[in-house]
């Protein structure tokens, strides 16, 4: 069973703290790569409290959030081999991969929760298109998720995290590792990109 990392903690925790922490991370993830059983477990026992901190803050639920863990771990060991460190912290590739799974079964639940609903205002006869309602929203969601598409990689984190996980600046730049004027001016600009995009006035 995974520890959960306290809540007053887990923050400042799930922050990739010192250089020497992000190089060993670096440095095992890199032999996970190349299938070293013995640094995943190593890699586990350093990861897995973080990572089911960050996601029991996006899921609430502690076992769905071990079974997201669980998934996502299974999958750093399935793509180690894809992690670049030259284009960022082990940390963070894996912990934004933790949040994506975690923000998915977000959305699979709503989407469950909204079939069901859906089906129950059909089953009551409502006067109102249901169906139309449905077809509206489901283009609204497609337009957002095209245009989150468009944005660069670093925005469309920086977007995520703060609109979708529901963090402050300050974690999310604790989470990235970036000065928070960075976090600011990437979801500054990441906005103005979406408002275009959509069509939205300033």
């Amino acid at each position: 069973m995974l520890v959960l990392v306290p809540p007053e903690i887990a923050l400042d925790d799930v922050a990739p703290a010192a250089d020497a922490t992000v190089e060993a991370t670096n440095a095992l993830l890199l032999r996970v790569a190349t299938g070293d059983q013995r640094a995943f477990s190593e890699l586990y026992d350093l990861i897995a409290p973080r990572m089911l901190g960050l996601v029991r803050h996006v899921l609430k639920d502690h076992a769905q959030s071990e079974e997201v863990v669980q998934e996502v771990l299974l999958e750093i060991w399935q793509t180690a081999p894809r992690f670049d460190p030259n284009k960022g912290k082990a940390v963070t590739w894996m912990l934004t991969m933790a949040h994506r799974r975690a923000i998915d079964r977000v959305r699979s639940a709503q989407s469950s929760r909204d079939r069901d609903t859906r089906i129950g205002i059909r089953d009551l006869d409502r006067d109102y298109d249901s169906v139309a309602e449905s077809v509206e929203i489901r283009i609204e969601h497609d337009r957002v998720e095209k245009a989150l598409s468009r944005l660069t990689e670093l925005q469309r984190q920086a977007v995520e995290l703060a609109y979708y996980g529901g963090y402050s600046h300050s974690e999310v730049s604790d989470m990235l590792g970036i000065p928070m004027g960075t976090v600011k001016t990437r979801l500054r600009d990441g906005m103005m990109r979406l408002r275009e995009e959509l069509g939205v006035a300033s």
